[in-house]
Order: structure tokens, then sequence, then C-alpha cells
């Protein structure tokens, strides 16, 4: 009689257990651009480039047949509105927050709102109208072109893009992947253009991502992946019953110590 509880008490919990952890886990196949078929995916949106703003630090050169009159260009923190690493050096020109660089010689320059390529043309014309130098060829680089990565992914991180060129797809890699709780089908892209905060949904079970003018990340963008509904609900469920089950389970453990003790 006792043995048959004893084994009856043991199963009861076993089968417990098990209902448990299978409830908790999700064994559902995710997969990226489940439609995609074989072939080419004709690319219609070229590469954006990156617009200038506010904050952002940029690395500019000059140069021009004339060594000696081109050294001075190439001084950040002798324009006073240079930006300067751990050690003081020199890392590039610091876009205030007024949008505008200050430059040796040329003075205050506007940049934000710009792309590299305008800015290097307005800084290129400024310089021969003022005949400051002769051929001059200007140089402009992100120093800190990065991104952010939020949410459902294996690692947050914020990414740092030496050469500015990184894809959506790419950025979540870096981050370690989704989880298999990230809603793939409705990630966030934030951006910041002209003084306000875009918000941009993709889908990446759909091959209309190739196309998106979101696919390539600019500077300061954040991508935000949603968890899934099942994710808040297994939270959710395994935060009462795990009470429950441990409850259950002690119970258990002492009617069969006492059942043993008898024996």
């Amino acid at each position: 009689m006792k043995s048959g509880m004893l084994r009856t008490l043991i199963g009861s919990t076993l089968v417990l257990t098990l209902f448990i952890v299978s409830s908790c886990g999700n064994t559902k196949k995710v997969v990226y651009f489940p439609s995609v078929k074989d072939g080419g995916i004709p690319v219609t949106t070229p590469f954006p480039e990156s617009l200038i703003q506010k904050n952002d630090i940029l690395s500019i050169n000059v140069s021009s047949l004339n060594p000696d009159a081109t050294a001075i260009f190439n001084t950040p923190n002798s324009a006073g509105g240079g930006a300067t690493g751990a050690a003081g050096a020199p890392v590039g020109y610091l876009v205030n927050s007024e949008g505008f660089i200050q430059f040796p010689l040329i003075g205050n320059i506007k940049a934000e709102g710009l792309t590299k390529n305008q800015l290097k043309e307005s800084m290129v014309k400024t310089l021969v109208d003022r005949k400051l130098l002769v051929d001059p060829i200007v140089t402009i680089r992100f120093v800190n072109f990065r991104v952010t990565v939020l949410g459902e992914v294996n690692h947050p991180t914020v990414v740092t893009v030496p050469n500015e060129k990184l894809s959506l797809l790419e950025a979540i890699g870096l981050a370690g992947d989704l989880t298999i709780y990230g809603k793939r089908q409705n990630v966030m892209i934030i951006r910041e253009e002209k003084d306000q905060k875009v918000i941009k949904r993709v889908n990446l079970n759909s091959d209309e991502i190739f196309n998106s003018p979101y696919y390539y990340l600019q500077s300061n963008d954040i991508v935000y992946v949603e968890p899934t509904k099942a994710k808040v609900a297994s939270v959710s469920r395994t935060n009462q019953v795990l009470p429950i089950v441990f409850s259950g389970l002690s119970l258990a453990i002492i009617a069969i110590q006492q059942l043993t003790n008898k024996d």
C-alpha cells in the first residue's frame, strides 16, 4: 500500500516537472526571409550618405601642392573647436550645438544637415575663393559612426563602424542575432533627421528589406527588436506557475520522507 502511494507521488512529481519544462520551451523553427527563392534580387535603392548631425565628430584632412601652407589645416586643436581623445590628442572636429565646426583660418562652417561630400565641396570652394590654397583636396570621415542594437538580441550592444557602412543584417549579426523570441516582422529603427526622431519598422520575413532605405544604417541609428507575445506569455506563465511547482515538490518530498520513515 505504502509502496504504491510512494510510486504514485514520484510519478505525479515527474509528470508535473516535465509539463512545466515543456510549457516553458519553444521549439518553433525561426527563419529569415522564408519566401525568398534562389536567384538575384534587383537592388534599386542606392547606398545612402549619412547626414552630419550635432555632436558628430569629423576627421578632416586637407592636402595640396604646398605642404607648408596646408599644415595649419590639419591641427584640429588650433581651431578651438577640435575634439580630443583620452590622452589629449586631436581626433577631429566636433559639430557644436548650433551645427557648426570651427576650422583654422576659415572660422565657423555649417556642417549639420550636410553629407560629407557636400561639406567637402563647401570647404574646397571656401579655400579657393579666399586664396588660402591652390587645388586643395579635402577628405572627411566620421570618427563616431556608431549604431545601437537593443531588445530581443543575444548581445545588446553599441556597434562602432570604422568603414561607415553597415547593413541592418550586419548589425543584428554583431549583436549575436535575434533570440527565438525576437519579432522578426516588426524590427524598429529609430533615426534622427532634422531635429526629429523618425521611426521605421521593417520586416525581416520579406525580401523587400533589401530595397528599403533603412537596409543600410546611418550613424546614431537605434535598432530595437520587440519580444513576441510568446515571450511575454512564457515569462508571465513561469512567474505564476513556478511557486506552485516548488510548493508541490516540497509537499511531495515531505510525504515521501514520512512514508519512508514509517517503513
